[in-house]
């Protein structure tokens, strides 16, 4: 089946910003277009945060609240890459970032989403 593959994670400061994308396999008719994607994060010791979603064709998108206004989703269909720009990074915002697809309605609930990328590190520190 389709595998994603997160990149664009790394060391920021507070204040930052990165932007972190997802991607499909290369396999011919591994497309993303086909499904909504949802952001996660998680810290160490925590669960499993949703961040930010967005359908199919890009018109609906949805945020958790702890980065609302910070966080945006994006997503461009003929490059198969959906993107999280994040804005004024704080320390708080340090986790293991992945995308997923497959849930049947747009939830935060990671349980709800059957297919993970591998995730990549964010960190923000002085």
């Amino acid at each position: 089946h389709l595998q994603l593959v997160e990149s664009g994670g790394g060391l920021v400061q507070p204040g930052g910003s990165l932007r972190v994308s997802c991607s499909a396999s290369d396999s011919p008719g591994d497309r993303l277009d086909h499904y909504g994607v949802g952001w996660f994060r998680q810290a160490p010791g925590k669960e499993r945060e949703g961040v930010a979603l967005i359908s199919s064709n890009g018109e609906n998108a949805y945020y958790g609240d702890s980065v609302k206004g910070r966080f945006t989703i994006s997503r461009d269909n003929a490059k198969n890459t959906v993107y999280l720009h994040m804005n004024n990074l704080q320390p708080v915002d340090s986790a293991i970032y992945y995308c997923a697809i497959g849930a049947r309605n747009p939830v935060m609930r990671a349980d709800e989403w059957p297919i993970w990328g591998q995730g990549t590190q964010v960190t923000v520190s002085s």
